[in-house]
């Protein structure tokens, strides 16, 4: 949950209407699985755009080396591919697609803390300025990723048996040997 939603959300439990944050919760998190299948030729051209250097780098440097590499070249196409896939996926959702109804009607005094002024908005935990939705949700949606890439990657580097491919076997094996 955002963190200028977070008290939104503890106010609704309070008021035992729990449900609607869980489902407002959920449409984030659909949103964000629905993308995640874009970003298989963003990695695979990061991988055609690997120089010796990079796979020098990735063989030898630490155990999140490829990670580094792939989001250090891969993030912003990711957001690129993500973003379209969410906003769609949030703009079909009820509770989504109401937030952003309720925004678009509000206009510029959408956010509270523009309207009751910057030092009281955040001391209520608001923001400066609206939230958007969807960069948000792309951007966690991508963190996600990279995490998920990470832990493979350690398995990878760790466990022979997760090397599934000849050339896995063939680079790894060849850097525990030195």
């Amino acid at each position: 949950m955002p963190a200028s939603l977070q008290k939104v959300e503890q106010t609704l439990r309070k008021l035992k209407q729990g449900a609607l944050a869980d489902e407002f919760i959920s449409t984030l998190n659909r949103a964000a699985e629905q993308a995640v299948p874009a970003a298989a030729p963003v990695f695979a051209e990061s991988i055609r755009q690997l120089t010796v250097a990079d796979a020098k780098a990735i063989l030898t440097g630490p155990k999140d080396a490829a990670t580094q590499y792939f989001r250090r070249t891969s993030t912003n196409a990711l957001h690129a591919q993500f973003l379209p896939v969410v906003k769609q996926a949030t703009d079909a959702a009820g509770v989504t697609a109401a937030y952003k109804a309720m925004l678009a009607q509000a206009g510029p005094a959408a956010s509270l803390a523009q309207t009751f002024g910057g030092a009281f908005g955040k001391s209520l935990g608001l923001d400066a300025g609206p939230l958007d939705l969807d960069s948000y949700v792309t951007g966690k949606a991508i963190d996600g990723l990279f995490k998920l890439v990470a832990q493979e990657e350690q398995r990878i580097r760790e466990n022979p048996a997760a090397r599934t491919t000849d050339l896995l076997k063939q680079v790894f094996g060849a850097v525990k040997k030195q």
